[in-house]
């Protein structure tokens, strides 16, 4: 275990400079001046609430993005408060191992259930105060039980190693179809070590993307914003907090209360529609206006009250990203009815919305699912012959179409971010620089701190100031990591016979690394962090034709490399939002995702053991189901093992890949429009709205969506422009209050 000097628990020098620690609050207000504006020789990291005075005639606007850090997250820091403690480390783990076993349970059940960071926040808040006020804190071994009361460091450590742990990995959601779909699938040692060397890959590009993605003040990260609210609104002190505290009271009471209709007593509040009410016997009404139940319509006009389905993320989306998402889900409707009654792909012959492979012999009233295990020999590769007799599987028209628009999606992220972000572009990937790359085989970068390039932006960031004070993790420690994933990983897929190469592996790893970037910054300036899963399935495709199974660890290294990696570094940067050290954030991180990644595997092996052969079968039971399984296989095989004849050219779905070219494309008229023409059109982001022009292929239900797009504007439109001491307030603390609630119900 490090030391607490080790891990950056040190106080910093007394005056702020570039490149050296911020002193206490005194030297930095004095340092930070004019920061308000207008004149006022106020300085960013003064109390909330005195900006907000009760008495004053006029709240802050809330404009920019970087407002809402400032406006609504307090800038202060203790250096004396330490997360290090047998009670975070305890309650931490606790409540990771908790986490992996629901979240791994869930995923075989009919109803997907994730754990959300908001209920470890407050579970781990409630545990951390009954230690606090049980465990008696005289003698040595009870001071070292209980140090000092719980604090505000302890818990962000708490939550960021919880977390980090409550997840089901992708890694085990893959062996999972290797174990139940596939022959010999992998030894438990060599299963266990494929998850910790996938899940820990991506932390190495974590490293390269700090600075660009965690230091400046505009990388907002908005998901973290609801979290970091409630931990302010419990560790502040209680008479300043004490109407948020109210509020949350209030609201996850009645949230609590208000789902016992849409759960219990009115089910119709999932999804009110009136046109389906008019006419239940007509399909073509269904197809359009219906949506409560899953794969079910569009619904259309239909307003759902439901908040499982609604959930907390308008609260805290950011208004463009809103707009976008909703023009882009407008567009969905009416390319989703054009596609399915202009009978493409032969859309008529399948269901409307469904994400399986369907038999040729389909028709309209007869859906008959593709036998997969049919077109594979022993070893998981394709049998051509068979193909010419059974025929090639279809996707539903709507699935297909998804599929596209989420390459076109994926492709103009990359644009857009090269054209509207390109000086963080250029700050991420500046260590590619010849006179860097002479670096890399000195010592002194290795154990140097990554370089701020851009002062004016950091300095610009009050939160980024305050974690001056503490050490930053060298490179070596991310070299490391990244260094001892890529041999295991690269010792496994031999060992696990994945069929997947050497240079497989190394393709999809070096894609991850360059996507890691454009993805991460699109989560973190917009708030919406896309998929790039099945970009990664069709490249895959294209290195390993006619192998389901290669197909599934490409996408393993190559896309959760970018989901952990992106997990890292905004973990990062709820750290520099809570003001936990660099070191302790990385090292529970870690700590974290090997102690989710062993109970996971062990959690997924039991249950596949033991429930074998009802996750085998289509329609599952009332509390198993291998859907969620059985619609991975279907994808490794149509990417994977159909490849060259279902995505290649004048093949049936050609448009898919196609549709990357045409992506890149995408975002440049508009960006020409707002160069050319009038800025306004910057507010056009076109990969938000391409995101959505097929969310309604996968969303669970969609008769929410109207009631979600509401909530978002009255959030972020009405209350944010016209009611700023009310967002700035209570805004994220109801947010978090809500999706408690709805979870506790659960």
């Amino acid at each position: 275990m490090e030391s607490e000097e080790d891990l950056g628990l040190h106080r910093c020098p007394r005056r702020l400079s570039r490149g050296s620690g911020v002193g206490f609050v005194d030297d930095f207000e004095m340092e930070m001046t004019a920061f308000s504006g207008e004149g006022s020789k106020k300085s960013p990291v003064e109390s909330l609430d005195d900006r907000l005075d009760e008495n004053s005639v006029e709240a802050p606007k809330v404009r920019e993005s970087q407002d809402v850090v400032t406006k609504v997250l307090h800038a202060e820091d203790d250096p004396t408060l330490n997360p290090l403690t047998f009670r975070m480390w305890f309650i931490g783990i606790g409540l990771g191992i908790f986490g992996a076993i629901v979240d791994t349970m869930y995923y075989f059940r009919p109803l997907s259930l994730d754990v959300p960071t908001i209920f470890i926040a407050l579970a781990a808040y409630v545990f951390g105060n009954f230690m606090d006020k049980t465990i008696p804190r005289y003698g040595f071994i009870a001071r070292w039980l209980n140090p000092h009361p719980f604090n505000a460091k302890e818990h962000a450590a708490i939550i960021i190693l919880a977390s980090s742990s409550a997840q089901v990995a992708f890694a085990v959601k893959v062996v999972a179809a290797q174990r139940l779909y596939y022959d010999n699938p992998p030894s438990t040692v060599v299963s266990i070590l494929l998850v910790i060397s996938s899940q820990c890959l991506g932390y190495g590009f974590a490293g390269l993307l700090r600075r660009a993605l965690v230091y400046p003040a505009k990388m907002l990260w908005p998901v973290l914003l609801p979290v970091n609210s409630l931990v302010e609104s419990l560790h502040r002190d209680r008479k300043e907090t004490k109407p948020q505290r109210r509020v949350l009271c209030w609201a996850f009471a009645a949230i609590f209360i208000w789902q016992l209709f849409p759960e219990y007593i009115m089910p119709i509040l999932t999804g009110v529609s009136i046109f389906c009410l008019a006419n239940q016997n007509s399909q073509v009404f269904t197809t359009i206006f219906g949506g409560s139940n899953p794969n079910e319509g569009l619904g259309f006009l239909s307003f759902g009250l439901d908040w499982r389905s609604i959930t907390s993320q308008p609260l805290w989306y950011p208004l463009q990203t809103l707009t976008n998402n909703f023009i882009g889900y407008l567009i969905c409707i009416i390319l989703f009815a054009g596609v399915y009654y202009g009978n493409v792909w032969r859309a008529r012959d399948f269901p409307f919305l469904s994400q399986m492979l369907y038999s040729e012999t389909s028709t309209g009233s007869n859906y008959n699912l593709y036998d997969q295990r049919a077109i594979l020999n022993e070893d998981n590769t394709l049998k051509r012959d068979v193909i010419d007799t059974r025929g090639l599987p279809y996707l539903a028209a709507t699935y297909a179409t998804s599929i596209l628009t989420n390459n076109l999606y994926v492709a103009s992220t990359v644009m857009h971010v090269f054209l509207w972000n390109w000086h963080d572009v250029k700050k991420a990937w500046s260590f590619l620089h010849p006179e860097k790359l002479r670096k890399l085989i000195t010592p002194t970068f290795w154990t140097s701190n990554p370089e701020v390039v851009d002062y004016d932006e950091v300095d610009n960031n009050p939160h980024y100031q305050f974690m001056r004070a503490y050490k930053e993790c060298p490179n070596w420690w991310y070299a490391i990591i990244f260094t001892a994933s890529l041999i295991i990983g690269l010792v496994c897929i031999y060992a696990a016979n994945t069929t997947l190469s050497w240079y497989g592996f190394f393709i999809s790893i070096l894609i991850g690394c360059v996507l890691s970037f454009f993805f991460g910054a699109q989560a973190a300036l917009t708030g919406y962090q896309g998929s790039p899963q099945y970009l990664m399935q069709t490249l895959g495709g294209y290195v390993h034709p006619g192998k389901p199974v290669a197909n599934l660890y490409f996408t393993l290294f190559g896309y959760n490399s970018i989901t952990q990696a992106i997990s890292l570094t905004q973990n990062l940067k709820l750290g520099q939002y809570a003001k936990v050290p660099p070191r302790i954030t990385f090292t529970v991180q870690v700590v974290g995702t090997l102690v989710g990644s062993i109970i996971s595997y062990i959690a997924m092996a039991e249950i596949t053991k033991d429930q074998r052969d009802i996750l085998l079968t289509t329609a599952g039971s009332a509390v198993w189901s291998g859907a969620n399984v059985q619609q991975l296989g279907a994808q490794a095989t149509a990417f994977g093992a159909l490849s060259s004849s279902l995505f290649t050219a004048n093949s049936r779905y050609f448009a898919i890949p196609l549709s990357l070219l045409l992506g890149l494309l995408a975002p440049v008229p508009t960006y020409s429009l707002s160069r050319l023409a009038h800025r306004s059109f910057a507010a056009i982001n076109t990969p938000l709205i391409l995101a959505y022009t097929g969310v309604l292929a996968t969303a669970p239900t969609s008769s929410a969506m109207l009631a979600y797009f509401a909530v978002g504007f009255a959030s972020q439109f009405y209350l944010r422009r016209y009611r700023p001491r009310v967002f700035t307030k209570y805004n994220y603390v109801v947010a978090a209050a809500l999706d408690e609630a709805v979870w506790v119900r659960k």
